[in-house]
């Protein structure tokens, strides 16, 4: 990130007309290049986000043996070496700051018999890899991490590998995703009990690429299954677009009077899907077209039209869902009529920044009306009459909270100033280019 501010300001541009698309989903694009590596024959992927911490990802299955080639298109093409069939790497995995790649990645080699080190930059050497290494060392891999179970780590794989039953101590969908990566060259049934579901793209992704996954959600406990030695088969994948990043565009869409605007290619999958459900009922006018799957994911086109707004209690039920996407339907919030009451989003405190007294110092400043609770915020809606704007605001060097405020200088009568737009291009580089692009 730069380290220099860069205070920018987003002044009304007229409505948000037009196609646009917004940059493809990290946790699909890490697992079909993954997957790619693990089926025989040639996958091909469109629309795969080409950040530092997927390209971390495709250049540890090159080390282990598969063939990943950019074309000038954009599009990938993975020649995969088979489950059981990665390769001994001649030189430690570069991880860079990439915690998804590491957990997972280190599930995939603990059912094959080769030996793998890890390394980091200083940000993840400091984060704890213990969640992963107990399960996987129940089904036969040996670590020797630095101390404090960190990384630099040596591990070994274990062939055959044992299968295990393990439920999950803490929610986390990449403790989930190590094991079961791990059961793919497992002889036997591999299960994973989850007390509280969490994002399920490697599930999808498993059973689109053939595997034998079975996920039992009848009780109190989700149960998901997968059957070893499986053979995963290739697959064309065009990545959805990251609803995270198209939550932006379909709030700005909503809020800017005459705006009719498709963001296209959005990945819909439930357990990311909360905004769409909150804003529709606050009377938000977004049309899903041409709904399809692709790779096992629900995707859809969605067309965003102006549309007046209504407060809400927003149920503290569904913030799994959409705990990303507060920060821009707070703004959502402050165009409605009448009152949004929000609650349970403690976790916002501990984000990037504290996510919750941040946007509700930067909509104050910006003519809102926001009281600031322990576990939300209430906001009286200004009934669709533009806010007032102003700045500069303060972003913590939060790329959220900076593109949220981007959106609220959309509908304001003077524009918001941000601070320093540096962080956006760490998560959504030609953001500012976009939101212009829709607004001509």
């Amino acid at each position: 990130m730069d380290s220099q501010p860069q205070p920018r300001r987003f002044a009304p541009q007229g409505p948000l007309r037009g196609r646009i698309r917004v940059p493809g989903d990290k946790s699909i694009s890490h697992r079909s290049l993954m997957l790619g590596a693990l089926a025989v024959g040639e996958t091909r992927v469109t629309g795969l986000l080409e950040g530092e911490d997927v390209l971390a990802t495709a250049a540890a299955m090159r080390a282990m043996g598969a063939t990943i080639d950019r074309h000038d298109d954009g599009s990938w093409s993975i020649h995969g070496v088979g489950v059981g069939g990665l390769l001994q790497p001649t030189s430690a995995l570069e991880m860079g700051n990439s915690g998804t790649s590491t957990r997972l990645l280190m599930g995939l080699v603990a059912s094959h018999g080769i030996t793998a080190a890890f390394t980091g930059d200083a940000s993840l050497s400091g984060r704890p890899m213990g969640r992963v290494i107990e399960p996987l060392s129940q089904m036969g891999a040996a670590f020797t991490p630095s101390p404090g179970g960190t990384l630099p780590l040596m591990m070994r794989g274990s062939l055959p590998a044992v299968p295990i039953e393990y439920r999950l101590p803490v929610a986390s969908a990449q403790v989930k995703s190590a094991i079961l990566l791990a059961g793919l060259n497992t002889p036997g049934i591999t299960t994973v009990i989850e007390p509280v579901p969490t994002r399920d793209h490697s599930e999808r992704m498993l059973r689109g690429f053939g595997a034998q996954l079975e996920v039992d959600d009848s009780g109190p406990e989700r149960v998901i299954r997968i059957t070893g030695e499986a053979d995963l088969n290739p697959q064309t994948i065009e990545v959805p677009g990251d609803p995270s990043s198209a939550a932006f565009f379909i709030v700005a869409a909503t809020i800017v009077e005459g705006s009719d605007l498709v963001v296209e290619n959005v990945g819909l999958n439930p357990t990311r899907a909360g905004l769409i459900a909150v804003l529709r009922d606050m009377g938000a006018s977004i049309e899903e077209l041409d709904r399809r799957e692709v790779g096992g994911e629900p995707v859809a086109d969605l067309r965003v039209r102006h549309a007046a707004l209504t407060g809400i209690d927003v149920d503290p039920a569904i913030a799994p869902s959409m705990i990303d996407e507060f920060p821009v339907l707070f703004v959502a919030a402050s165009l409605a009529q009448g009152t949004t009451r929000t609650s349970g989003l403690e976790e916002l405190r501990v984000k990037e920044s504290d996510r919750l007294t941040a946007m509700a110092d930067a909509l104050q400043r910006a003519g809102a009306r926001v009281t600031e609770t322990q576990y939300g915020l209430t906001i009286e809606g200004t009934g669709g009459a533009p806010l007032a704007g102003g700045g500069p605001v303060t972003t913590h060097l939060d790329h959220r909270i900076a593109m949220s405020m981007a959106v609220a200088g959309l509908a304001s009568a003077d524009g918001v100033e941000i601070d320093s737009a540096a962080p956006i291009a760490t998560s959504f580089p030609g953001f500012a280019e976009l939101l212009a692009e829709a607004g001509s």
